[in-house]
């Protein structure tokens, strides 16, 4: 199982889909969650704002995907934003 790794407590389905690689566009995302290609943690999910934390399963065209939480990339992104503050 590939681990999809996120650096924000939580994600709306919509943004794992874009973010991941699974769609080009926000809109190519909605449509795929709307034709219901994803399983969250099992389930069917057509809810683009569902929300997606560590430790849930994604399916999509019959791979799973672990959410992990990144936390090397989180406290990296959070430097940066608290150096740009400055």
């Amino acid at each position: 199982m590939e681990e999809l790794k996120i650096i924000t407590p939580a994600i709306k389905l919509d943004q794992l889909v874009k973010y991941a690689g699974f769609s080009e566009t926000g809109a190519k995302a909605k449509i795929l969650i709307d034709l219901g290609e994803f399983n969250v943690n099992g389930e069917l999910c057509t809810k683009r704002g569902k929300k997606i934390k560590p430790g849930d399963v994604i399916e999509f065209k019959n791979k799973k995907y672990k959410v992990v939480f990144d936390e090397e990339s989180a406290a990296a992104a959070t430097a940066e934003e608290n150096s740009e503050e400055k």
